[in-house]
Parts: structure tokens; sequence; C-alpha cells
């Protein structure tokens, strides 16, 4: 059940990071007149982004195991 939970949320979380990625650039650009910056700031928040919904994803798999009975 767990790789099953963990098989459902990855997609969404990948999808979550390429959205923070892609509206942080958008709204990074403006205000750079070159990409490098826009782009290191939308990367950290698409690694924050994937991270913080790994950890959603863990905390529901474990509220999941431990207080649902089987």
């Amino acid at each position: 059940m767990n790789l099953a939970i963990y098989l459902v949320f990855l997609p969404f979380a990948i999808i979550a990071a390429l959205m923070a990625y892609l509206i942080t650039y958008s709204e990074w650009a403006h205000h750079y007149p070159t990409k490098k910056e826009p782009r290191k700031h939308a990367l950290e928040m698409a690694i924050f982004t994937l991270i913080f919904f790994a950890v959603i994803t863990a905390f529901v798999v474990y509220l999941l195991s431990n207080f649902i009975e089987r």
C-alpha cells in the first residue's frame, strides 16, 4: 500500500515542482537583465517544492499506515 501511495503522489510532486519553476522563473525574469539569477531562484523554488511534497507524502503514508486498520 505504501508503494502505491508514493506512485500516485510522485507525478503530482514532479508537476508541482515544474510549475513552481516556471512560475518563479517567469516572475523573476522581469527583475534581472540576465537569465542566470532567475534560473537560480526558480531552481531553488522547484527543489523546495519537490521536498515539501515528498515530506507531505511521507507524512500521509505514515498516517495511513498507522491509523487506519488493515
